[in-house]
C-alpha cells in the first residue's frame, strides 16, 4: 500500500478524530503500533499538527466508518487521478528544527545498542561517520551538553527501522561469534591431531651388555 502524505500528521489526526485501532492507523500510515500508542499517550508527535486525510482526498469517511465497524479491516488509500512518481532512494532528510537532536540520538544508540555499526547509525538518523566516532570516543566539541534520547521519540527514525537495524546487527554479531568458535575448534583439532601423529622417541638403554 502507498504511504499517505505526511504519515505522522495523518496518524495524529486519526487518533484524535476516529475510533480506529492503533494497528489500523499504524498499518495505514506505515508506522509502528507503539508509535501510534505514543501519539495517543502524548509522548510522540506532541508538536505535530494533525492532517485530515479526508480533506486531501486520501481517505473517505465511508472507508473510515467501514474500518471502525470492523477492527480487523484495513484502511485503503484512495487512488489519485494522477500517479505520483516514486521517490528515489537517497540521503535521509532531517528538518532543520530536528538537526540539533542528532547528537542526542547518536549518544542514545551508542549507549543502548553498541552492536549497531556506524553505517547503520548513519542511515537511521542521517548523520556522518566522523560525528558518530567523535561521540563514541567522547571527543565531540559539545559532548558535555549531549543528553542521550531515543531517536524514535525525537522523530528522527521509525521504530520499525530501529528494530530492523538491531535485528541485523544482532544476527551479524551472532554469525561472527559462531565463526570465531568454529575457528578455535578447528585449531584445537589440528593441534590434537598433530600430537597424536608425532612419533614417540625411542630410548636406548645405556650400559654394559647383559651376559648370558
Amino acid at each position: 500500500m502507498t504511504q499517505p502524505l505526511m504519515p505522522m500528521a495523518t496518524a495524529v489526526w486519526l487518533v484524535d478524530n476516529t475510533a480506529l485501532t492503533f494497528k489500523q492507523i499504524a498499518d495505514f500510515c506505515q508506522l509502528h503500533e507503539l508509535e501510534v500508542q505514543g501519539i495517543a499517550d502524548g509522548t510522540v508527535g506532541m508538536n505535530i499538527v494533525g492532517q485530515d486525510p479526508t480533506a486531501s482526498g486520501q481517505l473517505t469517511w465511508d472507508e473510515i466508518n467501514r474500518c471502525q465497524d470492523d477492527a480487523k479491516a484495513s484502511l485503503t488509500l484512495s487512488e489519485d487521478d494522477v500517479k505520483a512518481m516514486p521517490r528515489t532512494k537517497g540521503p535521509r532528510y532531517t528538518p532543520v528544527s530536528k538537526r540539533q537532536d542528532k547528537p542526542d540520538a547518536i549518544a542514545w544508540l551508542v549507549r543502548n545498542h553498541p552492536e549497531l555499526s556506524d553505517l547503520q547509525i548513519s542511515r537511521l538518523v542521517g548523520t556522518t561517520k566522523p560525528t558518530i566516532s567523535a561521540i563514541r570516543e567522547r571527543s565531540h566539541w559539545n559532548i558535555q551538553n549531549i543528553k542521550p534520547q531515543d531517536p524514535v521519540g525525537l522523530g528522527l527514525c521509525k521504530q520499525l527501522e530501529l528494530d530492523e537495524a538491531v535485528r541485523v546487527a544482532a544476527a551479524r554479531k551472532e554469525k561472527a561469534a559462531a565463526a570465531t568458535s568454529a575457528d578455535d575448534a578447528t585449531e584445537g583439532e589440528v593441534a590434537e591431531a598433530a600430537a597424536v601423529e608425532a612419533p614417540a622417541e625411542e630410548v636406548t638403554p645405556e650400559g654394559d651388555d647383559v651376559q648370558a
